[in-house]
């Protein structure tokens, strides 16, 4: 008994050397997609933050490839160590239906850190349609089901699935047209060519604000604060209804829990100051926060709502492009 009480005691106070010696050199801070896009310009906007706390230089290493699967299964081979982190989206969570096949397991591989921002996308219909709300918009879809068209920034994509969800929750039935990114998916519904989309709120809501769309509701459970004025879809018609864009931070399975919890503290930190804050609502982006176990509890239910959603849709591994 005294033996099992000093090797627990031992394994305490090697835990909590790591935590104080943490970090004891530069943080690989990977980002599995090119620069330029949501979760690179959120992990610079966190990384430089880290690194005057903490004296060590935060490297963000961009590894793009294979939708993803090529820089996320570096981040699972890394040392364990808390110097390798990986920012995940719900991306990650769709992608373990849309591609049995990845080269690493999502809840196996990587130890949940700390959720850092979320954010809604925005449903927009063409000028030409004739409703102004969501309930006007289901029952003329209803009316005319298979006739009416939404572009997505291309198969698997979150506006792709984010649709799919709103399909089957409200027995809709809309024709996909997948694109190469959002931008032209948008330059179609303005121009008629498609008749609605669900992108995220920094592509689309210039576009509904200077007239050249119309915008029916947000896909968060509560209200924008980038458009207060617009309804939730669950506010509007469809209870229940919840598709957001989130990002957050992991490491490699096996980091030191007291590893993890110091970044946790740090990341929430980061995420209180004002400038942080203001930055990510110009975004279209809220802050979220929350403990190492509630963010673990929080990818299970979005990989579980997301393979449901795969399955109603037949996407095929071939199509996926996250």
């Amino acid at each position: 008994m005294k033996l099992i009480v000093f090797l627990f005691a031992a394994l305490c106070a090697v835990g909590h050397a790591a935590a104080q010696a943490y970090p004891s050199k530069p943080i690989r801070f990977i980002i599995p997609f090119p620069p330029g896009g949501p979760r690179d310009t959120q992990a610079r906007l966190l990384g430089p933050k880290l690194t005057e706390a903490w004296g060590q230089p935060v490297v963000i290493d961009n590894r793009a490839g294979a939708n993803g699967a090529i820089g996320t299964e570096i981040a699972a081979r890394s040392p364990a160590d808390g110097h390798t982190l990986i920012m995940i989206t719900a991306g990650e969570a769709a992608a373990v239906s849309l591609n049995p096949r990845l080269p690493y397991n999502l809840l196996r591989d990587f130890a949940p850190v700390a959720p850092f921002s979320s954010g809604p996308s925005i449903l927009v219909v063409n000028n030409a349609l004739p409703v102004k709300s969501v309930k006007e918009f289901l029952a003329y879809v209803r009316a005319r089901p298979g006739q009416l068209n939404y572009g997505s920034a291309g198969n698997g994509a979150p506006s792709h699935l984010s649709v799919e969800l709103l399909k089957v929750m409200t027995q809709i039935n809309l024709t996909h047209v997948p694109y190469k990114g959002m931008a032209p998916a948008l330059t179609d519904v303005i121009g008629g060519q498609i008749q609605l989309s669900l992108p995220t709120i920094p592509g689309a809501l210039p576009h509904a604000q200077s007239g050249r769309l119309r915008a029916l509701a947000v896909s968060s459970t509560k209200r924008s604060p980038a458009a207060p004025e617009l309804p939730t879809l669950a506010e509007a018609g469809v209870p229940g209804y919840e598709a957001t864009n989130w990002y957050g931070i992991a490491a490699p399975a096996g980091t030191p829990r007291t590893v993890v919890l110091r970044l946790n503290t740090e990341i929430a930190r980061v995420l209180a100051m004002p400038d942080v804050r203001e930055r990510l609502l110009n975004l279209g982006m809220e802050v979220e926060t929350g403990s190492p176990e509630a963010f673990a509890d929080y990818i299970k239910r979005e990989i579980a709502k997301w393979a449901k959603v795969v399955k109603s849709a037949g996407i095929r591994l071939d199509q996926a492009a996250i």
